[in-house]
């Protein structure tokens, strides 16, 4: 099977600093994959790569059988990649009410009537119905979460990359919205990378948990796997502060 997303022998410098080198990753279709990683391991720079905002020294960047960005040249720009992206401040519109910040990028490609239908039924799922015409900044903090993830999910993008988006957020808060999401993107089979540096949003949301540092993949696979045999001290110290290492309501 074709992977959805793949890094290939990317290798990335900022200045004099090399970011990523030899960096390999892959997800498959409909896969959900966290990035976990410490401060400044590359996990943000992954994603970066992916969208287009940054091109990789040398290696490739696929998305599906397509080759978008290699060796220092850019060969499929952003805005043709269809990809949909949250980050940590969410950029929400703050002039438009919910229901304009979902519509605003779908385009003129579908008729009203098929627009406003897929935005009441992802509404309705992240449970803002009702909330159409509220402003971002009439919302909690958890509430233009789930506006940012129904926005996402409404452009029905190829990908979805999310950079920390719940980092704001409280414990409670964080489980609940989490539990969401995974029940969004399984249903409609989303392929997602989700970059945290908390391996208790990682473990609750990914099928597969990819651990980066010093930006590379050191290790890759499930909890239970990262807890019997921790390839790095920083994994080992993750799992030894971890009290909660179920999903969303266990």
């Amino acid at each position: 099977m074709t992977a959805a997303i793949a890094l290939a022998e990317v290798s990335f410098r900022y200045g004099a600093r090399d970011i990523l080198s030899g960096f390999a990753l892959s997800v498959a279709p409909g896969e959900v994959v966290a990035l976990l990683g410490p401060s400044g391991s590359g996990k943000s720079t992954v994603l970066r790569l992916v969208l287009g905002f940054a091109v990789p020294a040398r290696g490739s960047v696929h998305l599906g059988d397509e080759i978008v960005s290699k060796d220092g040249k850019t060969l499929v720009p952003p805005e043709d990649r269809h990809l949909a992206v949250v980050f940590q401040d969410l950029a929400l519109w703050p002039h438009l009410t919910v229901h304009a910040n979902l519509a605003f990028g779908l385009g003129p490609g579908k008729r009203r009537g098929e627009h406003e239908a897929r935005i009441r039924e992802l509404l309705a799922r992240v449970g803002l119905a009702g909330k159409e015409k509220h402003y971002p900044g009439e919302l909690s903090g958890g509430e233009r979460q789930r506006v940012a993830i129904a926005r996402a999910l409404v452009m029905e993008p190829r990908a979805i990359l999310l950079d920390e988006p719940l980092s704001n957020l409280d414990v409670s808060l964080k489980r609940d919205l989490l539990g969401t999401f995974r029940e969004l993107f399984k249903e409609r089979k989303s392929t997602v990378v989700y970059v945290t540096h908390d391996l208790r949003e990682a473990a609750s949301l990914g099928d597969r948990i990819a651990v980066i540092e010093h930006g590379e993949v050191v290790q890759q696979g499930t909890l239970d796997l990262l807890r019997a045999q921790p390839a790095s001290g920083f994994i080992r110290g993750l799992v030894q502060d971890l009290s909660w290492t179920g999903r969303p309501g266990t």
